[in-house]
C-alpha cells in the first residue's frame, strides 16, 4: 500500500471527487479525515468508501480559522500526524456575463475558492514543519483558458489564484520537506454538470469535443490525487497536472 501509515485531510470531502478521493486514498493504507460543512453528507461519503474503520470526519467551514485551527489540533491529537491536505472544497458559478454578476456572487467565488484554500494550507503546514507534508490543490483548467461563450471570469480567476498559490507555497517550503502541487480537471462528471450529461444529445456533443472522446470520471482525479501523494512523485512540486482528457492541449 502507497500510503501506508499516512494521515490525510480531505476538504470538500463529500462531493463527488471528495468522496472519491477519499476512497482511493484509504484503500492505499490513509487515514483520512473528511471536512466539510455537512455532518450528515460526510457520513455518507465515509460510508461509501467503505472504509469506515480508516475514515473520520470533522465537520468544518474552510473559511474559518478558529474551527480550522480546531481541525488541526484535534487530528493531530487522535493520530499524531498531517502527512497529507487536499484542498478539494470549492464551487462554481452559472456562467453570466461579468458586468451584470452581483459582487457579492463575485466574493462569494474569491471567499471560498481562494480563502478556501489558503486557510486550510495555513493551518496544516505548521503540523507539518517537521515531519514534512504533501498538500494537493484542485484547481480547474479554467484558471488557463477560457471558454468562448462560457462566461466564468470570476471562477476562472479564483482558479488562477490556487495555481499561483500552489507554485509560491511548493517554493517557501521545499526545505522543510513539503510538497505543494495542483491538479486542474477538466470536465468531470460530477456535481452541478451531471444533470446537464443526463441529456444523451448533449453528453455525446462534450464527449465529441474530448481529445480521448470520453468525459472525466472522479476516479480520474482521484487517481492523480494518490500519485501525487505518493513517494512516486518525491521529487514532484509546485507542478500544474491537467486531467482533462487532452482538452488543455487542443485548440477547440
Amino acid at each position: 500500500m502507497r500510503l501506508e501509515g499516512k494521515v490525510a485531510v480531505v476538504t470538500g470531502a463529500s462531493s463527488d471527487i471528495g468522496a472519491s478521493i477519499v476512497r482511493r486514498l484509504a484503500e492505499e493504507g490513509a487515514k483520512v479525515v473528511l471536512l466539510g460543512r455537512r455532518p450528515d453528507a460526510l457520513e455518507a461519503a465515509r460510508r461509501v468508501s467503505g472504509h469506515e474503520e480508516s475514515t473520520a470526519s470533522i465537520p468544518c467551514d474552510v473559511t474559518d480559522e478558529g474551527q480550522l485551527a480546531q481541525m488541526a489540533d484535534r487530528v493531530v491529537e487522535a493520530y499524531g500526524r498531517i502527512d497529507i491536505l487536499v484542498n478539494g472544497a470549492g464551487s462554481i458559478h452559472d456562467p453570466k456575463h461579468f458586468h451584470v454578476m452581483p459582487i457579492m456572487d463575485v466574493k462569494k467565488m474569491i471567499h471560498g475558492n481562494v480563502l478556501g484554500v489558503l486557510l486550510p494550507t495555513r493551518a496544516v503546514l505548521g503540523k507539518m514543519m517537521d515531519t514534512g507534508g504533501v498538500i494537493i490543490n484542485i484547481g480547474s483548467i479554467s484558471a488557463e483558458r477560457a471558454i468562448p461563450r462560457v462566461h466564468l471570469a470570476a471562477y476562472s480567476s479564483t482558479k488562477a489564484a490556487v495555481v499561483m498559490f500552489t507554485k509560491s507555497i511548493a517554493v517557501e517550503y521545499a526545505r522543510r520537506n513539503i510538497r505543494c502541487n495542483c491538479i486542474n480537471p477538466g470536465i468531470v462528471d460530477s456535481g452541478m454538470i451531471k444533470p446537464y450529461l443526463e441529456d444523451p444529445d448533449a453528453r455525446r456533443i462534450l464527449e465529441e469535443r474530448q481529445p480521448l472522446k470520453r468525459i472525466g470520471t472522479p476516479a480520474d482525479i482521484a487517481n492523480a490525487v494518490l500519485f501525487l501523494a505518493s513517494d512516486e512523485a518525491s521529487w514532484i512540486t509546485g507542478a500544474v497536472l491537467n486531467v482533462d482528457g487532452g482538452k488543455s492541449a487542443s485548440e477547440a
